[in-house]
């Protein structure tokens, strides 16, 4: 890294020090401000493994200052973040704008989800706003699953249930829940009302013929049929005598409409692929979603909707069928789509499953996916996420997710309860290193005995054995100069060992010795740390074993995990998660 670069590095790990430590009204950590650090700079990205090292001093510098001593710095350097600081104390309670035409008790809104697998991150808007919007008017919480289309848009069996268990992740819970693949007869009974009102007619053109037709603001020959004649061919339909492609009914609108799309839109064709779900397996005239999505709209009661604004002709189409009922139309409220950042696997179900069929993927919670089951399995908190998704609010542009924003917000949420323990990576480009630890101008002591939490002295201390220890080779400071093993002491690296030294921590606080995390070399957990960029592996220190399997700990200087599995027993012999490791950890973030 060349000295220009450098000088960024410090001057932007400040700004990002100094506001961490205003937002949350404490000491700045190296950890914290990581996450915001890169996403905000990704030039940083190629030198993160020297980053930590060049903002520590920085970050210790802030630390000792007050707040009036941070404001007046940060007022200095990034005069809009303080003022984004100020803005956030002043704001307004609610993030999200207040419904049209909304009365408490009185709000029903619904998701929507195709359950063709598991939900991406991005799903996670739609419930996390509609399960907030539920609570400020103590209104109603509809989960629809739209899976009408068995063909192109095929439903998983399994996604059923693991997009509720998302939803309850999230914090929420669905008042109702409807399958619209049960409800065939439904849209069956309406689409002969429709008929009736003169409303629909059956069709037998080719894709192509109307296609050519619609565009021109032509009649297809089939719009003047009689009512008996579209009834008997629906009633055909239905009975699932046409196949593929035969015969459609459609919703007769304005075939001269402005918007071609408008005009004398598809309510139902045929699908010769049976429905994966035993109960609609029979069914072979199926509704397309505009019309299905509009009838259980008004019949389950939804007041508001919240849709794309790439759908707008969804609302559009619908209204014809609501104008010819005589229903009145929910309120709609459109969004943009949302993009997150950090993955390198689209926002894409289709592509995600590809993925994890080719094993490019080990399944839907790899930590390289961006889905909310890998989250989950990382140790990100449901409520993290949402709010998150909340504070992007409503805009009709299309937003982007910081991943970095959720971490802020789980980082808040399990520091407190979260116990501290070191973890030595040993990376090719950078190997964990074996020495003794010698005596020195003092006896060098058995073992350290860091604070299970710095926050909670009432939690005691670990013990960590020191007779020979192993650390990141990139720690190591030049031959001849000090380091500081946290929670054990000062030594000098020279002769490869550490030799231990009388000194206090005056030292560190100086700024003329860097602090380092370090672990047994004979007791430790040989552990691997699954993380978005791929697996790590490096040694723990035995009281790890003191967490319990789910526990969300910090590894220090490394980052926020999730204990995911142990090996049987803590021996040379125990299988591990992959056949040799102690301990199985999925990384969260720093």
């Amino acid at each position: 890294m060349d000295d220009e670069l450098r000088e960024r590095v410090e001057a932007a790990g400040e700004t990002a020090a100094l506001y961490n430590a205003l937002k949350h009204d404490s000491d700045p950590d190296v950890g914290a401000i990581m996450g915001p650090l890169m996403g905000e700079n990704p030039e940083f990205r190629p030198h993160g493994d020297e980053i930590p090292g060049i903002v520590a001093p920085v970050v210790n510098r802030v630390a000792a200052m007050d707040e009036a001593e941070r404001r007046d710095r940060l007022g200095e350097l990034a005069p809009d973040r303080l003022d984004e600081l100020e803005a956030e104390d002043e704001g307004d309670e609610h993030v999200l704008p207040d419904l049209p035409n909304a009365e408490n008790g009185a709000v029903v809104m619904r998701a929507a989800p195709n359950p063709n697998g598991p939900w991406h991150m991005g799903h996670a808007r739609m419930p996390a706003v509609i399960g907030t919007y539920k609570q400020r008017y103590d209104g109603e919480f509809v989960c629809r699953f739209d899976d009408t289309d068995p063909e192109t848009k095929r439903p998983d069996l399994d996604a059923y249930d693991a997009i509720l268990e998302d939803i309850d992740y999230l914090g929420f819970e669905a008042d109702r829940v409807l399958k619209a693949s049960d409800r065939l007869e439904t849209y069956y009974d309406h689409a002969r009302e429709l008929i009736d009102a003169g409303g629909a007619y059956t069709c037998s053109c080719s894709g192509d013929d109307f296609s050519e037709l619609k565009n021109a603001g032509e009649p297809c020959p089939h719009r003047e049929k009689d009512a008996e004649t579209v009834h008997e061919e629906f009633e055909a339909m239905v009975a699932g005598e046409y196949d593929a492609g035969e015969m459609v009914l459609r919703v007769r609108t304005d075939i001269e409409h402005k918007n071609p799309a408008l005009r004398d839109w598809v309510a139902f064709r045929m699908i010769d692929t049976p429905h994966p779900r035993e109960e609609a397996s029979e069914y072979r005239c199926w509704p397309m979603l505009d019309f299905q999505s509009g009838v259980d709209d008004h019949l389950t009661g939804v007041t508001h909707i919240i849709r794309g604004i790439d759908l707008q002709d969804s609302a559009k189409r619908q209204r014809f069928v609501y104008d010819y009922f005589g229903w009145e139309y929910p309120e709609v409220l459109h969004w943009g789509h949302v993009q997150v950042d950090e993955y390198d696997v689209s926002l894409s179900t289709s592509t995600i499953k590809a993925l994890i069929e080719t094993g490019e993927l080990t399944g839907w919670d790899d930590p390289r996916a961006p889905t909310i089951r890998s989250v989950r399995r990382r140790g990100i908190r449901g409520e993290a996420i949402v709010e998150s998704m909340i504070e992007l609010g409503l805009s009709t542009s299309d937003v982007d997710l910081a991943m970095s924003s959720v971490y802020a917000n789980n980082r808040d949420i399990v520091d407190d309860a979260a116990d501290r323990y070191f973890l030595v990576r040993d990376r090719e480009d950078d190997p964990a290193v074996e020495l003794d630890v010698v005596d020195g101008d003092a006896p060098a002591p058995a073992a350290g005995h860091p604070p299970r939490h710095p926050d909670h002295p009432d939690r005691g201390d670990r013990e960590v054995p020191a007779g020979r220890v192993v650390v990141e080779s990139s720690d190591l400071p030049p031959e001849g100069e000090r380091v500081w093993l946290k929670g054990y002491g000062p030594v000098r690296y020279a002769d490869d060992a550490l030799t231990f030294l009388d000194a206090d921590i005056d030292v560190v606080r100086d700024g003329d010795v860097d602090v380092i995390h370090w672990a047994p070399a004979g007791e430790s957990r040989e552990t691997l740390l699954r993380t978005v960029d791929g697996d790590v592996r490096g040694y723990a220190e035995p009281a790890v074993a003191d967490a319990a399997v789910d526990d969300v700990i910090q590894f220090e200087r490394v980052g926020f995990a999730r204990i995911d599995s142990f090996a049987p027993a803590a021996t040379d012999e125990a299988d591990g998660p992959d056949g040799s490791e102690d301990l199985l950890a999925y990384y969260a973030h720093p």
